[in-house]
């Protein structure tokens, strides 16, 4: 990509819009622990969910978006589609429980929810291991995006761009604190939303021209439609190896349609990996960076963030409606654009002779499309991608060094130091954090690979996540159970597959998920329960819901009335949990509809999200405004915001 002189000019006006607002937050976020790593406790729910967002809108997602559509058709999106019951379960039963904990960091919760030494070595080995190994692995991930991206584009080496981009990073990262990423992150999610569209729409307008049908987007949509509805997906394997691509060829059944939304279910591994496992075990079996069952990492982060309870569950609503109907069909129409203009592998590496062919993938595809910007949206695009790497590296360097600072430095290291020794080193940690992660970046092929790799070591443990609220037998040991057979069992299966015995990935998933679930269950009944005095304190702090906590309320002496008080009327967030995901999935695929032209499927999911839409909204109105419980005494103030 040649950029002219207008192009640096729109690269400059991108970053600066961005990045000199954070230059005034360092005084705001330097007063204390709480400032720098959680932005005061003041965030209203409009920051807070676009910093959601644009955190999760990194310069790695098109790349593997445009994999899974290339792969296995657009249906290949399920695999984060089903991530929708997460986010919305958080919204409805976890946001506010958070908010009501009142801890600076989710590991600092250990050791309000559990008692004894497993809770405290809980806290300090997962600030290890997600604040260092987890949190870095992302970002080697989001780092290796980026570096393809330039590799194709200007044929930048990978050190180069690793250079750049930390040098940005670490320094905002370091300077502005919580307050300063989610300042960046609300503009940013502007510019690469802006980005992206004009990359859509200039692959269809160069599908249009490449096909002689014309030079409008339109025509351009009209022909992807018209060759990629009698095209399907068809492949050797269905596990993702870098030697086995899938090829396409015209539909007769047995492959996967390109533009369905749903599997074709007769292929049965296929359907499994993109579509069954997401659905029925995924969600909530899963931990993953910006879907884990019940919240956590920077989500959490962003909730415990939030002004009240109010503001975190509107943060949590507003994020999963943004990340899963407004951002996907930008991506997923420059990934069927790509399918003509570069049908396979060879295609991509003719026309960039200067990329380096062993980094080549069908996740290379998104930014080969980015050729065909004019002069000026190329610029905003570079600025885009930028953009859209700072907010994810800016958010993880925050959040991981709020790990390893408040969950293992200042806890178990060096405890009674001043706040200004807390937050300077927190800054300093940034840049451990980002040289780490930039070496790991070396180690990765592709973002379906890393993709895998994390929901396989998370694998099995989420249910915990979400049943440590409601039920009081699940204590620490539990969850140190579950997290060394996660490991154990994925380590396993890595090395049968180095030594010739290769599993496919939803079956290996599968038996993780179910070995490592038994094992912490056995685990909550045979060993040592949390201390009476340690649930009743938080009992009484979080006033979690739900039979599952009926002997720790008489323990502590509260009335059923008296907590019914405290709920969170569980059958109207049941309601809102399914008419939300209903909400989300229905105005996706209506807008999929009619861009395909498929009118009637399209009119009836706009009416199904019409009322799905207004269930969603009676149900918020009755949590907040009108309190469903008819009791004759006054709600205390802590339940009203």
């Amino acid at each position: 990509m040649n950029l002219q002189f207008f192009d640096w000019v729109v690269i400059a006006l991108s970053l600066g819009i961005c990045f000199i607002p954070a230059l005034f937050m360092a005084r705001r976020s330097s007063k204390n622990t709480t400032s720098f790593f959680a932005a005061g406790r003041n965030v209203p729910w409009w920051l807070a969910g676009l910093s959601m967002v644009a955190t999760t809108f990194s310069s790695d997602t098109p790349n593997w978006v445009t994999q899974q559509v290339r792969q296995f058709g657009v249906a290949g999106n399920w695999q984060w589609w089903g991530m929708v019951l997460t986010g919305v379960a958080t919204v409805f039963f976890y946001a506010r429980l958070w908010r009501r904990s009142a801890v600076l960091t989710d590991l600092e919760f250990y050791e309000v929810r559990y008692s004894g030494k497993a809770a405290s070595v809980v806290r300090g080995f997962r600030a290890i291991y997600l604040g260092l190994f987890f949190n870095c692995f992302i970002m080697g991930m989001v780092t290796l995006a980026a570096c393809k991206i330039a590799n194709i584009l200007f044929g930048m080496e990978f050190w180069k761009t690793i250079l750049i981009c930390g040098f940005l990073n670490v320094i905002f990262a370091a300077h502005s604190g919580l307050w300063g990423v989610l300042v960046i992150d609300m503009i940013q999610f502007f510019v690469k939303m802006t980005a992206v569209i004009a990359a859509a729409y200039f692959s269809l307008v160069e599908v249009a021209k490449r096909t002689g049908v014309g030079s409008s987007a339109l025509d351009g949509l009209n022909q992807v439609v018209a060759y990629l509805s009698h095209t399907q997906v068809r492949m050797e394997h269905y596990w993702f190896s870098k030697d086995t691509y899938p090829y396409m060829d015209a539909a007769n059944g047995h492959g996967q349609p390109i533009l369905n939304i749903l599997p074709n279910f007769s292929m049965s591994e296929l359907a499994l990996m993109i579509f069954i496992i997401p659905i029925a075990i995924g969600w909530w079996a899963n931990w993953y960076p910006g879907a884990e069952p019940g919240g956590g990492s920077y989500i959490a982060q962003r909730m415990l963030a939030s002004k009240s309870e109010k503001d975190s569950l509107g943060a949590v609503l507003f994020f999963n409606l943004a990340h899963y109907v407004l951002r996907p069909w930008p991506w997923i129409i420059t990934a069927l654009c790509s399918i003509i203009i570069f049908p396979d592998l060879l295609s991509i590496q003719h026309a960039f002779p200067n990329a380096d062919p062993s980094h080549i993938g069908h996740d290379s595809a998104f930014p080969a499309m980015l050729h065909f910007l004019p002069v000026g949206f190329a610029g905003l695009m570079v600025g885009g991608l930028i953009a859209a790497n700072s907010s994810t590296i800016l958010t993880h360097l925050n959040w991981g060094s709020s790990y390893l600072i408040h969950d293992f430095y200042r806890r178990f290291v060096s405890p009674n130091k001043s706040e200004k020794h807390y937050v300077n080193a927190g800054r300093l940690c940034t840049l451990f954090l980002y040289i780490f992660a930039a070496l790991l970046s070396y180690t990765l092929d592709s973002a379906q690979e890393a993709f895998q790799i994390l929901l396989s070591f998370g694998a099995g443990t989420g249910l915990i996540y979400l049943l440590r609220w409601f039920w009081w037998r699940i204590n620490a040991w539990c969850e140190v159970v579950a997290m060394i057979c996660s490991f154990t069992v994925t380590l396993a299966v890595f090395i049968l597959a180095k030594t010739g015995h290769p599993m496919d990935f939803a079956y290996s998933l599968s038996v993780t998920v179910g070995i490592t679930t038994l094992a912490w269950i056995i685990t909550a009944f045979v060993s040592t329960p949390t201390s009476m005095e340690r649930l009743v304190a938080f009992y009484k702090k979080v006033h979690p819901a739900g039979p599952g906590w009926t002997k720790i309320r008489l323990e502590a002496g509260v009335s059923e009335a008296d907590a019914h008080l405290h709920g969170d009327h569980m059958g109207f967030a049941a309601l809102g949990w399914i008419s939300g995901c209903i909400t989300i999935w229905s105005s996706l695929f209506c807008i999929g509809n009619f861009l395909y032209g498929r009118m009637t499927n399209a009119w009836i999911l706009l009416a199904t999200f019409v009322v799905s839409g207004s269930v969603l909204i009676w149900v918020i109105n009755n949590l907040w405004d009108k309190n469903p419980v008819v009791v004759k005494q006054p709600v205390v103030t802590h339940d009203r915001v």
